[in-house]
């Protein structure tokens, strides 16, 4: 029995996001050394193996079928097998499931090494030049326009860059609901990370939502950046916090529709916020703008 456990050993391989130049030495040397390679898509690692001149076992652990897996997968470790697993592109269980892998190993015991590589999210950060001593990385928003402008709120404490991945049929979808979340704020949207068309747009919010409405469809997995808020915009958080239980919510509305005016916010976008925020009719804070305007 403890010879049966003379585990093998795991390797978690971070693999480039769009260019080849940037794989390690070291992650294909972790691909020569493994006895099979578990992956995302077994075509996309197929291509990198053949780039490399590699031959080895594929094993599909996409998000649909890695949970099933992960303990067959774990019995092979135990008996001296050594395996690597990879994303499509970046480090493994960065929005990614190749972390239910990696916690059934070492739960196992079976020793996981991690060869570091390429990553999106960090990539795309320092490209942003967006303010970086802090950040928080969400992953991909809810597919609902509702979800995210919630979701939104929730992160809009956080001191730091906000950052997000997106896809190119959603990407316009989420640069609506930051715009309408955070008119204020500056935002970076990175596409093509590493590649020939590498492409960052950096605007105001709002102003970068409509250059994406004027541009022909954006191919492309992206990355987007959020500036983190400002003292100002801080100190407004705080003192709703602090007032909103106590405050008349007319005097409320009244003062948030003043503030986005003076940051300004267009009409239509302030009255479809704030008539979500406050449980309003659309039309009647419309006309609450207007009037203020």
């Amino acid at each position: 029995m403890g010879e049966s456990r003379q585990a093998g050993r795991l390797y978690v391989v971070g693999t480039p996001i769009g260019n080849l130049g940037d794989l390690s030495p070291r992650a294909a040397e972790a691909f020569r050394a493994c006895d099979a390679v578990c992956c995302e898509d077994t075509r996309v690692t197929g291509k990198l193996l053949n780039y490399l001149g590699i031959s080895k076992p594929l094993v599909r652990c996409d998000e649909n079928v890695i949970s099933q897996r992960a303990p067959e997968l774990v019995d092979h470790l135990l008996t001296g097998e050594t395996i690597a697993f990879a994303s499509d592109a970046g480090m493994p269980s960065v929005s990614d499931p190749g972390q239910v892998l990696v916690d059934a190993a070492r739960e196992a015991g079976v020793d996981v090494e991690v060869v570091p590589g390429p990553s999106a999210c960090v990539t795309a950060l320092v490209a942003s030049g967006i303010p970086c001593e802090h950040f928080f990385f969400e992953g991909f928003l809810p597919r609902k326009h509702g979800e995210r402008v919630r979701r939104l709120r929730e992160l809009a404490p956080i001191p730091g860059a906000l950052l997000f991945y997106e896809s190119p049929h959603r990407v316009e979808a989420s640069l609506e609901a930051i715009a309408q979340v955070f008119p204020q704020r500056v935002v970076a949207l990175c596409r093509e990370l590493t590649k020939l068309h590498e492409e960052v747009l950096r605007d105001a919010a709002p102003a970068l939502l409509e250059r994406v409405r004027e541009r022909d469809e954006l191919r492309g997995e992206m990355v987007l950046v959020v500036a983190p808020p400002a003292a100002d915009e801080l100190e407004r958080m705080r003192t709703f916090v602090a007032v909103e239980a106590d405050e008349d919510p007319n005097a409320a509305l009244e003062r948030d529709v003043r503030a986005a005016l003076e940051a300004g916010e267009p009409a239509s976008v302030i009255a479809k916020r704030l008539s979500q925020q406050y449980s309003r009719r659309k039309r009647e804070v419309y006309d609450l703008v207007l009037r203020l305007q």
